[in-house]
């Protein structure tokens, strides 16, 4: 199986913005509904961001306003732009098939301190 590849995280002062990249190839991630999940320390993985493939978004309450997600269905790509990042966005963060249909890559690393 095709696992997605996410990068782009770093370090990042409280309200300041970064940029998530995932490769994701393979038919099936074309055709479904992609999302971003993060998952903190000691905390159950959560989805944050989904985008269909016609285009449709939709987020989490918690980054509703402050996060975006795209995609390039040519390039195999998605990616969400996070801004007005807050102690709290500090997480692993991963993307996959939304419901989750692969499996899962080695995430990128977001730490936002304040």
């Amino acid at each position: 199986q095709v696992q997605p590849v996410e990068s782009g995280g770093g370090l990042v002062q409280a309200g300041g913005s970064l940029k998530l990249s995932c490769a994701a190839s393979g038919s099936i991630f074309r055709s479904r509904t992609m999302g971003w999940f993060r998952q903190a320390p000691g905390k159950q993985r959560e989805l944050v961001a989904t985008i269909t493939s016609g285009g449709s978004t939709d987020y989490a309450d918690s980054v509703k306003g402050r996060f975006s997600i795209s995609r390039d269905l040519a390039k195999n790509t998605v990616s969400l732009q996070m801004n007005s990042l807050k102690p709290e966005d500090t997480a692993v963060y991963y993307c996959n098939t939304a419901p989750p249909l692969r499996g899962w890559g080695q995430g990128t690393q977001v730490t936002v301190s304040s």
